[in-house]
């Protein structure tokens, strides 16, 4: 009986030495050698077992039964976390593990242009799969969070800083204005005491670059057009930027009437003297270099000359001129 017992013993021994084997090579070996890259979307609140059936469908794994088996003994199947990953039946099962626990998801590069508002932004974001534009729109308008960051404005508009991103699809809209936020305040922080000398606050430093931004994307121009507001703002002269005016029109048609400027906003600079009730987009550092260090002149008004410049002018009168030259007479001959 000793020697039938030692003999099943050494039997089952076998069996789980092979078993072992068996495993280890299951878990180091591809489902396929040089198998192609497969995009792998694991939402928030997937269940493992979806996940793994998910891997079995694509052919990412050959057999689901060891690999729930092991996952679920290591513990593995409570550590996947969410998002979008690259991943290939050229792969072992170890590898594939490795990056669903690690959270080592695919990023998509955004890149965000300067002057974008809130709305446009959402907008980029959603058709990049990143995030809910509405929710992104709500949370970056939210007084709260604005209060979180220490700021006096009426949304995050001008402190989401304009750049290239990379963010996983799924990113919460919290994230993506944290990401945003903090990234704008690493590019003032270097010019904290030349916004002091200004006598500006960063709230108000920023709404004047947020202006400057949408009015031109002339780089040498910039310091010059917000050297002029300044100089109006000095003399007590309202603004009169048709771009806060657009701003304060809900679904803009692409076209400033006469009703536009004469109709009190909050943001209508031809009706409300000083500065906006806060920024009209978000600017780049260009733009905000621009307010902190403007150029020095005399100049109170300027005009676009429809080829990307504008001519400035130191007089009503002169700007009248400029405005015949440029504007009136160019329409008249384009309407010939």
């Amino acid at each position: 009986m000793a020697k039938k017992i030692g003999i099943l013993l050494v039997f089952i021994g076998f069996l789980i030495a092979v078993s072992a084997v068996k495993f280890e090579h299951y878990l180091s070996t591809p489902a396929k050698k040089g198998g192609s890259v497969t995009t792998i979307v694991v939402k928030h609140g997937s269940t493992f077992n979806s996940v793994v059936d998910m891997l079995l469908t694509e052919g990412i794994i050959k057999e689901k039964i060891p690999f729930v088996l092991w996952a679920r003994v290591m513990g593995y199947d409570k550590d996947i976390r969410a998002g979008e990953y690259r991943l290939s039946s050229g792969m072992s099962p170890v590898e594939i593990m490795k990056i669903l626990t690690s959270g080592d998801v695919f990023l998509h590069s955004v890149t965000v242009p300067e002057g974008f508002t809130i709305k446009q932004i959402g907008r980029l974001l959603e058709k990049k799969g990143i995030t809910k534009g509405n929710d992104f729109y709500v949370l970056a308008h939210s007084p709260e969070l604005v209060r979180y960051y220490h700021l006096f404005a009426p949304s995050l508009e001008g402190f989401l800083y304009p750049d290239t991103y990379k963010f996983h699809k799924g990113t919460s809209p919290r994230l993506v204005i944290d990401v945003m936020v903090h990234h704008f305040f690493d590019k003032v922080a270097p010019f904290e005491k030349e916004i002091k000398k200004t006598g500006m606050t960063l709230e108000q430093m920023v709404t004047l670059a947020s202006i400057v931004e949408k009015e031109t994307a002339c780089e040498r121009e910039r310091p010059i057009i917000a050297g002029v507001f300044l100089n109006r703002l000095k003399r007590g002269m309202r603004l009169e930027s048709d771009p806060t005016v657009i701003y304060g029109i809900n679904d803009f048609n692409g076209n400033i009437t006469k009703h536009d400027l004469l109709k009190h906003t909050p943001y209508n600079t031809y009706v409300i003297k000083g500065l906006p009730y806060g920024p009209i987009s978000n600017p780049g550092i260009e733009s905000i270099k621009a307010v902190i260090f403007p150029a020095h002149t005399n100049y109170l008004y300027f005009v676009s000359k429809n080829n990307g410049s504008h001519y400035f002018s130191k007089s009503f009168s002169e700007h009248k001129r400029a405005v015949y030259r440029y504007q009136k007479r160019h329409r008249r001959k384009r309407s010939r």
